[in-house]
């Protein structure tokens, strides 16, 4: 695919406001294997024709951490992608918010993100970078999945994942899946 082809992800917002606004419109009417299959397949295809740069795509249960879906939009992923991976997703578990959120709360401020909540030397383990989504579903309290992308900017990462699941949300509704 040459460059002229690609098509950008869009912006993601800057205001809390506006990232509760997308946690809320993003809310599935049921989340299973099939859902992390369908979503996770969704965003590689996604990311393959936003950008030539890898990305890691993950998906999994919130309670049991079970990996239900995991790839490369592109050869090029290095092992630190997992590692972004790891800390995006445990923000997300913690706090129960995207990881853009977070950021945008606190400033893009590890420091006082780090002093707030006394995470001392275990600050390295949360990651307040976009990328990190939580998956909730209807008339079910908390969080129930996380998906992840790590590999693109911050922004591009979140934003991809509401594209998606935007983009699901709506071909659910036409009854296309």
């Amino acid at each position: 695919m040459s460059e002229n082809t690609y098509v950008q992800i869009r912006s993601a917002p800057t205001d809390l406001a506006a990232l509760t606004a997308q946690e809320e419109r993003c809310v599935l009417p049921h989340f299973t294997a099939d859902t992390a299959w369908e979503l996770g397949s969704r965003l590689r295809a996604r990311l393959r024709r936003a950008s030539p740069k890898p990305a890691v795509v993950n998906i999994t249960h919130a309670n049991s951490g079970q990996l239900l879906f995991h790839c490369a939009s592109a050869r090029g992923t290095q092992a630190d992608n997992d590692t972004w991976v790891a800390r995006k997703r445990a923000a997300v578990l913690r706090w129960g918010t995207s990881t853009l959120f977070l950021h945008h709360k606190y400033g893009g401020d590890e420091g006082a993100f780090r002093a707030k909540f006394m995470l001392g030397e275990r600050a390295g383990e949360y990651a307040i970078h976009g990328g990190g989504f939580p998956v909730r579903v209807r008339d079910v309290e908390g969080v129930v999945g996380v998906i992840v992308v790590s590999g693109l900017s911050m922004r591009e990462d979140h934003e991809v994942i509401v594209e998606v699941l935007e983009e699901y949300l709506q071909s659910l509704k036409a009854g296309e899946v």
